[in-house]
């Protein structure tokens, strides 16, 4: 009696289990293909397990077989190579489409009016989306959180990140960018020139940045954790790529696996001891710079202090995981940033001699100060340029119930996908020259060049916009400066035009830059 009671278990938890499978990668995704299509919300069929994941790859692979110095005719038109199956969908899908990113539906929205609904997102129907075991050991921090937690964290860290805090640090990025000049003058040959990957070169400034400007005197221990953080990002980025067709080796003990554990227990050992000791300090009024971390913390005892509350404030753990974030955010955003305008003012010559010529009216051979920077229109109208055409990354929501979106009835589990890549290049909105670059169409500012207001934002939109963009822009903004002072740079004939969407937008084969000492 005993056995047939757990055979009859065991057969029961199989169907049961079958039952459930079944749904996950069939019934459930059919119905929410169902429903999208009734509304006009089509895409390519969904396929069992895999979804749409293996016509991306194929049609990803197509296209960088056939990136060559080609490509360069229409430079800026990078939509068909970084996601060739969302680009195809949008030129017949002008409203919204789905993509099915293995079980997971991700419908793309592309009208400003129902980006502005999400982003608002005001009675918090759209959250952001859920993070794997992977990207926690990576970073989490506020960029990932939702609701009171968010609120909380946005309200302690802001005060770090006011324009006349960050003008305090200017020191601190002027000193990383002379540094980084005076190595590439002595790369300079004979003839008065070098060749150099870019990319490689502002990672390793952004990277310094951030070390001064978050540690201040422990630079040296943030120098150490952003070498650890470089080496996960790209351990993170490698076991991405294995998951989407292998989603389960995340739990597995694979040596990316053990790697990223090991590091993510490194660099929480070395931030727990710069916060420990900083935060001590600052409790016994023996610290008195303004680096981010003491700022985050300061504004954190204060809000402790005003609310008698442990609650009120951030803890240990919580501090750690925003300076991790700093770092990410910090580091990959502004490099980028760079990155593409040394492309882009290599490609337009023109360009390049305009905001020289404003750099050396406005500053002479002298450092900029923060009243310099903001004198510098041009090379603002040039960066703003490039973030429309090179966005960082493009942005997710998703949907935890029922939710009516516009005209259209999302479904609960749908995730909601803005591609920044497409709308900032959507003629609508930017007219005839959407795939040029032209900088001149910032002349009046970002309200007024484009025909809707939220049509461009690189840095995010509504009350979740980056916390960090005024510090990302600042930074560039000085390197960029310093950058034409010194030299003038055109692209190496090794450059290969191949812009990749990993975590962020990076230049696939690198950024081959030919130097100029002026």
């Amino acid at each position: 009696m005993l056995a047939f009671i757990a055979v009859c278990v065991v057969m029961i938890s199989i169907i049961w289990s079958s039952v459930k499978l079944l749904h996950t990668i069939w019934w459930r995704p059919k119905s929410i293909e169902k429903q999208l299509k009734k509304q006009g919300i089509h895409g390519y069929p969904y396929r069992l397990m895999h979804g749409n994941t293996k016509e991306m790859m194929k049609l990803a692979m197509e296209t960088n077989k056939s990136s060559t110095r080609s490509s360069m005719e229409f430079p800026h038109d990078i939509s068909p190579r970084i996601n060739p199956l969302l680009h195809n969908l949008a030129t017949t899908h002008k409203k919204a489409f789905v993509v099915w990113y293995g079980t997971t539906p991700r419908v793309a929205i592309m009208e400003p009016k129902l980006i502005k609904e999400i982003l608002l997102n005001k009675f918090g129907d759209f959250p952001k989306t859920e993070i794997n075991s992977s990207s926690k050991l990576f970073a989490t921090g506020l960029a990932n959180y939702d609701g009171h937690k968010w609120a909380k964290h946005r309200k302690i860290i802001n005060p770090a990140f006011h324009f006349d805090k960050l003008k305090q640090m200017l020191p601190a990025f002027s000193t990383c960018t002379q540094e980084l000049i005076e190595k590439w003058e002595k790369l300079v040959n004979q003839e008065g020139c070098c060749d150099l990957d870019v990319s490689v070169e502002f990672l390793n400034l952004t990277g310094d940045v951030i070390s001064r400007a978050a540690f201040g005197s422990n630079f040296e221990e943030g120098r150490l954790i952003f070498l650890l953080q470089k080496e996960q990002g790209k351990l993170f980025l490698q076991s991405m790529r294995l998951n989407i067709n292998f989603p389960l080796l995340r739990f597995m003990p694979t040596k990316v696996n053990k790697r990223m554990r090991q590091i993510y227990g490194e660099v929480r050992g070395l931030l727990r001891g710069i916060t420990e000791k900083r935060d001590k300090s600052i409790r016994t009024g023996n610290y008195e710079k303004d680096d981010l971390l003491s700022l985050l913390l300061k504004s954190n005892l204060k809000e402790l202090q005003e609310n008698q509350d442990s609650n009120a404030g951030m803890t240990t753990e919580d501090v750690i995981e925003e300076c991790k974030l700093f770092y990410f955010a910090g580091q990959e955003t502004t490099a980028n940033l760079l990155t593409w305008s040394m492309i882009a003012l290599s490609m337009h010559q023109d360009w390049q001699e305009r905001a020289r010529e404003e750099v050396l009216k406005v500053l002479g051979k002298n450092k900029p100060t923060s009243d310099d920077l903001n004198r510098l229109k041009i090379v603002n109208m040039i960066l703003l340029e490039v973030l429309r055409l090179y966005p960082p990354t493009s942005l997710i929501r998703r949907t935890t119930k029922k939710t009516k979106l516009g005209d259209f009835y999302l479904p609960a589990g749908v995730q909601l996908f803005i591609p920044l890549h497409i709308i900032h290049r959507d003629p609508e909105q930017w007219g005839e020259d959407a795939l040029e670059f032209n900088p001149e169409r910032f002349a009046e500012g970002i309200a007024k060049a484009s025909k809707d207001q939220v049509s461009y934002f690189p840095f995010g939109w509504g009350p979740r916009i980056c916390i960090g963009q005024n510090f990302a822009m600042l930074e560039a903004k000085l390197a960029l400066s310093q950058i034409l002072q010194h030299f003038s740079f055109e692209l190496a004939p090794t450059y290969t035009h191949a812009p990749s969407a990993a975590i962020t937008l990076q230049p696939q084969y690198g950024a081959q830059i030919i130097l100029h000492m002026l």
